[in-house]
């Protein structure tokens, strides 16, 4: 059933919409709230999520969050995606944080649950098997930065990018993983300044601290982090999966050991001076 559903859900060259099934705890069922698109030719092997909530600029509500849980959960038992790349289709937003307006409704219990789903997304996202690499084309406030935090690469437009974990200003704190992830990717000193002070910072100020691998100026259509992105997709695709898939468990996890058939014929390949034939084994 799960392959089915997967086969499904990556429908070649074309976005698919994903429904999910209501329940009291997760919401009302709404319309699609992301797409997932399955790249072809040269970019076989690339996965996109679009979230397309506009009427909230993409927060984080029960619905999106139940939408992003199930495509995750079945695009990691396709091994055909070699990368995952997470984009908006909201102009000049990635994603807004949390829904708190949906939040004000919520007895203490389910903000309780609310928080602990949000923050199960963030850890399946890190978790993913496959490279994941957010492009940030808009803002990216709170949750909708702790969704970045939690990808492996980070691509943003330099000016129209804006990104902070921003939860002190409200008398909240960055529940969904941002007090961990922020401090190991730029040090404890620097993450606490930027959580004490709320501060929001560009695209090109996130890329000087090292927040983001790549800030490239923006274009007419708003999507150039999304096409810097894909560039750098693009480089990942002609790796050896496994082995890229192994740096990513090694680096996250201290793994050292990578016993697989292509890591045998790179090492060959090097020896005897030919391009290597990697094979996914």
């Amino acid at each position: 059933m799960l392959r089915a559903l997967t086969s499904a859900l990556r429908l070649p060259g074309s976005w698919r919409s994903l429904r999910t099934r209501g329940c009291a705890s997760h919401g009302a069922t709404g319309d699609p709230e992301i797409q997932v698109r399955a790249l072809t030719g040269r970019d076989q092997g690339i996965t996109e999520i679009l979230m397309n909530r506009p009427s909230a600029r993409n927060a984080l509500g029960n619905v999106l969050v139940s939408q992003l849980l199930e495509a995750l959960a079945q695009l990691r038992e396709d091994q055909q995606v070699r990368v995952l790349l997470f984009r908006s289709g909201v102009k000049g937003v990635f994603c807004a944080g949390a829904d708190l307006k949906e939040r004000e409704q919520m007895s203490e219990a389910e903000v309780g649950i609310f928080v602990q789903r949000l923050r199960g997304l963030m850890n399946e996202i890190a978790a993913f098997p496959a490279p994941t690499i957010a492009a940030m084309d808009g803002f990216a406030l709170g949750g909708g930065l702790e969704l970045a935090l939690a990808c492996d690469l980070r691509v943003a437009a330099a000016s129209s990018a804006v990104m902070g974990l921003i939860e002190t200003t409200r008398g909240l704190l960055p529940g969904a993983g941002g007090t961990q992830r922020l401090p190991r990717c730029l040090g404890v000193a620097l993450a606490k300044e930027l959580i004490f002070t709320g501060r929001r910072l560009s695209g090109a100020q996130a890329q000087a601290l090292g927040l983001v691998n790549h800030a490239v100026s923006q274009n007419e259509e708003g999507n150039a982090a999304y096409h810097r992105a894909l560039e750098l997709a693009q480089e990942i695709l002609p790796q050896a999966p496994i082995a890229v898939r192994l740096g990513k468990v090694a680096i996250d996890r201290g793994m050292e050991n990578i016993p697989t058939q292509d890591r045998l014929e790179g090492m060959a390949a090097f020896r005897e001076k030919r391009p290597p034939r990697f094979v996914g084994k």
